[in-house]
């Protein structure tokens, strides 16, 4: 039996990578009142063949919608879990985004206040419907 495929809804992707914003996320009460940078990356999966066959953008999702609404959360909000922070902005673009099959949320914290020598730490999170 041969599959054609046809049925299957395409899964593409937008990419919304690197947003930086100030916030107030953490464990220890000196973060809660210094703050620090936070890095959003968002990937959201969605059929992208209506926007690419119409040329419209109510057709597919703005991504100055996508990195207002990541702002709002990471700058008005505070949570002492970075995996907080992610599961909220899941939570806000699939509520906000009909089309969007999957989102991944991946919040990087540049310099947490932990001892040793690193990078940055992160956490990535995926979610659907």
């Amino acid at each position: 039996m041969r599959c054609s495929g046809r049925g299957r809804a395409a899964i593409d992707k937008i990419y919304v990578r690197e947003m930086e914003f100030y916030g107030y996320h953490g464990v220890l009460p000196e973060e809660h009142v210094l703050g620090q940078r936070f890095v959003v990356d968002v990937t959201l999966e969605l059929d992208l063949r209506p926007a690419g066959r119409s040329d419209c953008l109510e057709h597919t999702v703005n991504y100055a919608d996508v990195y207002e609404r990541c702002r709002a959360i990471v700058e008005e909000r505070t949570f002492a879990l970075i995996e907080a922070v992610a599961e909220a902005i899941a939570d806000e673009l699939l509520t906000a985004f009909l089309v969007v099959q999957r989102c991944a949320v991946r919040v990087t914290k540049p310099n947490p206040p932990i001892r040793g020598h690193y990078g940055h730490v992160a956490v990535e999170i995926v979610r659907g419907r």
